[in-house]
């Protein structure tokens, strides 16, 4: 039986350009970490506009990738979506 795959959660909302850039990046790094055989996880989005809470949270920030717990506000850099996805799927490198 396999474990099933952590939940990468993407709030974003229609229209949203930043939040297609963190999309398309995120599956990106996403497949790249499966293709060299590392731990990845399932991308879901969330439509803040669907819930007065997450868009109250989450208005001026998005697009907010959220893994294990852990936020990342404003995921548009590659380096730091990378750097979220190899704490967060691999632990601390540190």
């Amino acid at each position: 039986m396999s474990t099933p795959l952590p939940e990468l959660v993407l709030y974003t909302r229609p229209g949203c350009h930043l939040c297609d850039d963190a999309r398309a990046l995120a599956q990106s790094l996403l497949e790249d970490r499966a293709a060299r055989g590392r731990r990845t996880a399932a991308l879901r989005e969330r439509d803040i506009t669907t819930d007065p809470e997450w868009e109250r949270a989450f208005h001026d920030r998005i697009p907010v990738l959220e893994l294990g717990g852990r936020r990342l506000e404003l995921a548009v850099s590659a380096a730091r979506l990378r750097t979220f996805l190899d704490e967060g799927l691999d632990g601390s490198l540190a």
